[in-house]
């Protein structure tokens, strides 16, 4: 599953999920083209991977700006000359609380971080991705919005089923252009979003049916083989990465 010499953008880079992407596909060979808001956490990470003698390069700003999906695109062009993959990674839960007491602004943030972002990353990574004869999208999204609906996280759920059918879409419109996509689907992962609170997180842990949660390199390995060539023949999926969370009523 390895990614050699091929270029691939990972947004939510600075920390989590993404973080652990970063130094996986770069171990994997990647040329990684990082992204995030937090500038120091990103360039930090940047240079982890380039003193480990891998190659990276990154860029701050917010995936909900589409001159920053764009702006990613032409620096994974320029510094590596193409573009072969992305890993679509950036997303927020927002605050929480029941639909009828939801401010709009929440609304609008939520679904702008988790799925605006999407269309902007896929508008103008497909055409690059055409440019070099093919490639892969990877969306992250969750359990949360396909196989259970939780309570308080309304536009979280929304956001993140919404990715699936965009997902969908694109696997139909460019599969004869060589590229493939997939959403990707973690269960509950040690990330800072999780927060720290031992009461809920125990509570998170008992929802899988593994009865933990996730290391965040865990589902950077699900992203691994959908990026990679390994999974030449998967496109279109929501493929769970979830810890049995889907399957557990224990």
């Amino acid at each position: 599953m390895n990614l050699s010499n091929k270029t691939i953008i990972i947004t939510g880079a600075s920390s989590g999920i993404g973080e652990s992407a970063a130094g996986l596909f770069a171990a994997e060979g990647a040329n990684v083209v990082l992204g995030a808001r937090r500038e120091t956490l990103l360039n930090a990470n940047a240079s982890k991977i380039r003193d480990a003698g891998g190659r990276a390069v990154c860029l701050a700003g917010d995936v909900v700006d589409e001159d920053y999906a764009k702006a990613l695109v032409d620096l994974a062009v320029s510094e590596f000359g193409g573009l072969d993959g992305a890993f679509n990674n950036a997303g927020t839960l927002g605050e929480l609380g029941p639909i009828p007491d939801m401010p709009a602004e929440n609304w609008a943030a939520v679904i702008g971080v988790n799925l605006d972002s999407a269309f902007f990353a896929a508008k103008h990574q497909v055409p690059a991705m055409k440019r070099t004869g093919g490639g892969s999208i990877v969306f992250t999204g969750s359990f949360v919005g396909h196989t259970i609906g939780m309570p308080g996280m309304g536009a979280y759920a929304a956001a993140k089923a919404g990715l699936i059918g965009l997902t969908q879409v694109l696997a139909a419109e460019h599969g004869a252009d060589g590229i493939r996509a997939n959403a990707l689907l973690p269960g509950g992962t040690k990330t800072p979003m999780a927060g720290d609170d031992p009461e809920f997180l125990e509570f998170v842990n008992g929802m899988h049916a593994l009865k933990r949660m996730a290391d965040p390199l865990e589902i950077a390995k699900a992203a691994l083989f959908l990026l990679s060539d390994g999974a030449s023949f998967v496109t279109g999926t929501a493929m769970l990465a979830d810890g049995g969370n889907s399957i557990c009523k224990t």
